[in-house]
């Protein structure tokens, strides 16, 4: 009798541990619907939105066809608030310490092996939501894009195991949600929710005729490579491409020793198209100032932007301001409270937009404390937008002018298109376009030491300079004058590679030691797989195929 007392007392408190019957720092709403009191602790997939007025078991959704335009979303049924779950993490804590430094933890597993964990952002989800609510709906995939932190975390899951998990056929997707807690260190609750879903991923058909390696059709801009390329390689890359494993890819050219290589177009995109590369625009603004200063319209990158501004009629004027150099906006590395890496940075690149004079944006900002203590890396669009302002006062006839004599004309470039400021000047932030050929014309020119056609484009000095480890990023990963530098290792073998990216997956790649140019252009704006699927282009398929 006495062990089934026991047996009874740590059954009731596990209960309270997981359905949250225990002492509450705040109130939560109640549980009043049967379809909750029935589910507590559980998630229930729903293709459509169903109103929890009218929810049944019956729209608990059993099997679902991952297809695009497809609609999935869940629908959490807790046993207390979040914030009352976090209590039990940290009993101390005040509901605002707790809402502010925790939220949930989701796990994904398929066909009972763990792919993705997430710790989701402490931003997602307002305070009061994080207090009050026993039941939330996200969308996970939305055909109507819905505006909401779940698409970002199933893209999420999705770019990092969750693709290579998902193949055709049947699956068995589970999701686990656990409070966590991001203190001295984090601190992980027990299950609050968790539910299955049958997930069919449909074999997609294709026209074989788009796997096989793209014709080169003659030009006049490039001879034709007679070097050979894995032909296999491309094939198993195209047909990924074809399949929708890479998703959104538009081009893939590659040069060797200034020849084609290869040529590719995807997804509608042919030699003509002028694709929107985003942030790959910024390296431009790099190399128009290089010619500048060639030309001496700017004496030199260590030029101070109190030489070009009354900094003291912007407002948060500091003194520190009167050092930031162009150097410090061409290696991301100013003093300025600007970060694009930060969604909360006042001179984060979001704010910037809506404003109608951006420079003025950029210098208003005041000066972060902590970069003028210590010299540090920070992506930062609006002072590259300053540098394009800078350039195109220096210059004669404006920078969209000076860039079409200065670069586009010697490298052959007739179609191009810029966009502009609100001060109409060519923006300098992104989105300069062109076809796929002129980005590898482009980074063509830095393989060739700034010369083209016999001519010196830009300095070698200048090259040099761009190309090279000026700021640390990461323990492999480097900054140089708007310019990237990472290395890939494909069978066992390092290619250190330069390169301009974008939003979207978009990059000119710029082999240091192979007679290599890469250009890859995609759509895949604002994705959390762009950026990745470009590396396992790099890392599993292109390199290994061109370089053999």
């Amino acid at each position: 009798m006495k062990k089934a007392c026991v047996l009874i007392s740590m059954l009731l408190l596990l209960s309270a541990t997981v359905f949250g019957q225990t002492t509450n720092l705040i109130k939560s709403d109640s549980i009043t619907y049967p379809i909750h009191k029935a589910n507590i602790g559980k998630i229930a997939f729903m293709s459509k939105t169903v109103p929890i007025e009218t929810f049944t078991q019956g729209d608990f959704l059993r099997t679902f066809e991952l297809k695009d335009k497809s609609d999935l979303n869940i629908r959490v049924f807790l046993g207390n608030s979040l914030t009352n779950y976090l209590h039990l993490l940290s009993p101390k804590l005040t509901a605002d310490e707790l809402t502010i430094n925790g939220n949930y933890q989701f796990t994904f597993i398929v066909d009972n092996k763990k792919v993705y964990v997430e710790n989701l952002n402490v931003g997602a989800g307002s305070a009061d939501s994080k207090n009050q609510r026993t039941i939330f709906r996200v969308p996970l995939i939305s055909s109507t894009n819905e505006d909401s932190w779940g698409r970002f975390l199933w893209n999420r899951f999705y770019g990092n195991g969750g693709q290579d998990a998902l193949t055709n056929g049947e699956h068995l997707l589970k999701i686990e949600v656990r409070p966590y807690l991001n203190l001295n260190e984090i601190l992980i609750g027990n299950i609050i929710a968790e539910g299955e879903l049958k997930i069919i991923v449909p074999e997609i058909k294709i026209n074989e005729q788009l796997v096989k390696v793209q014709n080169i059709k003659p030009l006049k801009d490039f001879q034709i490579s007679s070097s050979q390329i894995d032909t296999v390689k491309i094939e198993e890359l195209n047909r990924k491409i074809a399949t929708q494993n890479f998703k959104d890819i538009t081009s893939i050219v590659v040069l060797k020793d200034g020849e084609l290589l290869l040529e590719e177009y995807f997804n509608g995109a042919n030699r003509k198209t002028l694709h929107d590369t985003r942030s790959v625009g910024k390296s431009f603004a790099s190399t128009l100032l290089g010619i500048a200063i060639k030309e001496n319209y700017i004496k030199s990158e260590k030029q101070t932007l109190n030489e070009f501004y009354k900094l003291n009629t912007f407002q948060n004027y500091s003194i520190a301001k009167d050092s930031i150099t162009l150097k410090d906006l061409l290696t991301m590395s100013s003093t300025f409270d600007g970060s694009d890496m930060n969604s909360e940075s006042p001179g984060n690149e979001e704010n910037m937009y809506p404003t109608k004079n951006w420079v003025e944006f950029a210098l208003n900002l005041p000066i972060d404390k902590s970069k003028v203590e210590s010299k540090q890396w920070d992506y930062f669009t609006a002072g590259v937008v300053v540098l394009g302002d800078i350039i195109h006062k220096s210059v004669p006839n404006g920078l969209e002018k000076y860039s079409n004599e200065k670069l586009f004309k010697p490298l052959g470039i007739t179609k191009y298109k810029w966009q502009f400021t609100p001060q109409k000047v060519a923006n300098t932030a992104g989105s300069v376009q062109l076809r796929s050929l002129d980005y590898a014309k482009y980074g063509q020119l830095y393989k060739n030491q700034g010369v083209w056609n016999g001519k010196q484009i830009l300095s070698q000095e200048w090259i040099t300079k761009s190309l090279s480890h000026q700021m640390t990023i990461s323990e492999d990963e480097y900054y140089g004058y708007l310019f990237w530098n990472k290395t890939y290792t494909v069978n066992g073998v390092n290619y250190e590679v330069y390169y301009s990216s974008g939003n979207g997956g978009n990059r000119i790649f710029i082999f240091k030691d192979l007679p290599i140019v890469v250009v890859i252009t995609s759509t895949a704006y604002n994705t959390p797989y762009g950026h990745k699927q470009v590396d396992k282009i790099m890392q599993n398929y292109l390199i290994e195929a061109v370089t053999k």
